[in-house]
């Protein structure tokens, strides 16, 4: 990374409606992050959403009066070729294979959300193969790249490029810099002057430690039984004495875990009256690209921050600048666990805090870890490391003992219907599992 010539930077799915709010970081820190090139990449079906964002990346990159090259492309080889950063913001068979994932759960009874349970597993077995021929183009290409990762399933994609290739990798997730944004507006203090410390693995940790300005508060937010939440977890109270007694703020994933009962007859109810969260995502993204083809509109639309991923783009951009700095602050990162939580496989993907040093984050030892969290903990990592061996291999068996060990999963019977039902229904975008002998890990 040379700052005599700027940097160039490839966004795999470019046409993503978060776009905007990355150009956005590059405009407003370009100082610190020269970017030079900005190379916005999408598959054919996605044209149509790459041409509407990529013309306004331009527009505020011309706005901004900064010499920085936006290039729009379905070459991704292209894109990636000598690139610094690569970002990759997928989804791999879009917002309808999200509605399936979100959808077959259901008829068993079984949560239906898009990376927690069995609808996270069909994203995985789906989403980790592409990546990882992205890494193959990465290794041959740009072998000295950073690829920052917030395609979800996250941290389970994050592990599998640590696992199956050599590329430098990072696990972004929008929750972390999400508390200390809401924290930091509750105490009406900068974000720098909140320190909050996160345990546990992507959609799956705990705050066991919330200081604003030297002064601890985790109390006072244990005290608010709305909690942190976000637009894509229905907004159910905690119960108090639960959160309390458990001494840490859980995930609002976690309510899946801690509500499955309640969450389960949320969606049943919202599923009957035909509305998922897919659904809801489809509207929000054709109201947000109409928006962005206003020829006039020149800056990232507030409207952007009603979407479920709100600040992702502004983490990333956070992260590449202490990347390209070494500014050794501390950020939440998905990275190889190397013995940070004891309990847990050293090449396990975890998310905690870490020092952003010129040569990658560095994991900060944690300073309590919630006895009760323990178990669920190495529970939901067993099944995503089984998930993860059978997205690589296509092994139907490794496919069935990932499901059927979820903790939200109720029986072996269940497991294998819903896995057969949700297999077919992904046919064309998992030919690991169809017609192919399965390789083992």
């Amino acid at each position: 990374m040379t700052s005599k010539q700027g940097l160039k930077i490839a966004v795999i799915g470019g046409g993503s409606s978060y776009t905007p709010e990355l150009v956005e970081g590059f405009i407003l820190h370009h100082r610190e992050l020269p970017v030079r090139e900005l190379w916005l990449v999408d598959i054919e079906p996605g044209l149509r959403k790459l041409n509407i964002v990529g013309s306004l990346a331009k527009r505020m990159v011309e706005k901004s009066g900064l010499p920085i090259e936006v290039h729009l492309t379905t070459d991704r080889r292209k894109a990636i070729e000598g690139a610094d950063f690569v970002s990759t913001q997928m989804r791999v068979g879009m917002l309808d294979a999200r509605g399936r994932d979100e959808s077959i759960p259901l008829k068993y009874g079984v949560i239906g959300q898009e990376t927690t349970g069995p609808g996270g597993m069909m994203k995985a077995l789906r989403t980790i193969p592409v990546l990882l021929d992205i890494c193959r183009d990465m290794e041959e290409l740009a072998p000295n790249a950073w690829l920052l990762n917030f395609t979800n399933p996250a941290g389970m994609v994050t592990e599998a490029i640590l696992k199956y290739s050599n590329v430098r990798s990072i696990g972004l997730c929008n929750a972390p810099i999400g508390l200390i944004k809401q924290t930091s507006a509750k105490y009406q203090v900068a974000p720098d002057r909140v320190y909050a410390e996160f345990v546990g693995l992507n959609h799956l940790h705990w705050v066991t430690r919330v200081d604003v300005e030297g002064e601890d508060k985790l109390d006072e937010l244990l005290a608010d039984t709305a909690g942190y939440s976000a637009s894509n977890v229905p907004a159910r109270e905690w119960n108090l004495e639960f959160l309390q007694s458990l001494r840490a703020l859980p995930s609002y994933y976690l309510k899946y875990f801690y509500m499955t009962d309640a969450m389960l007859e949320e969606q049943l109810e919202s599923f009957h009256q035909g509305i998922n969260r897919a659904e809801v995502v489809k509207r929000v993204e054709e109201e947000l690209f109409e928006l962005y083809s206003d020829p006039d509109l020149k800056e990232k639309p507030k409207q952007l921050e009603q979407r479920g991923g709100a600040f992702y783009s502004e983490a990333a951009v956070n992260l590449m600048r202490s990347l390209y700095n070494g500014t050794n602050d501390i950020q939440t990162l998905n990275v190889a666990n190397r013995g940070t939580l004891p309990f847990l496989p050293e090449d396990a993907s975890i998310e905690v805090n870490c020092v952003v040093t010129k040569n990658g984050p560095l994991p900060l030892p944690v300073t309590r870890i919630p006895r009760m969290a323990v178990g669920l903990i190495q529970a939901v990592k067993t099944y995503e490391q089984l998930a993860i061996d059978a997205a690589v291999t296509g092994d139907r068996g490794l496919a069935i003992q990932a499901l059927a060990h979820h903790p939200l999963v109720p029986s072996v019977e269940v497991a294998i219907k819903m896995l057969d039902e949700m297999l077919e229904a992904n046919k064309e975008y998992l030919p690991q599992f169809f017609g192919k002998t399965p390789a083992h890990p």
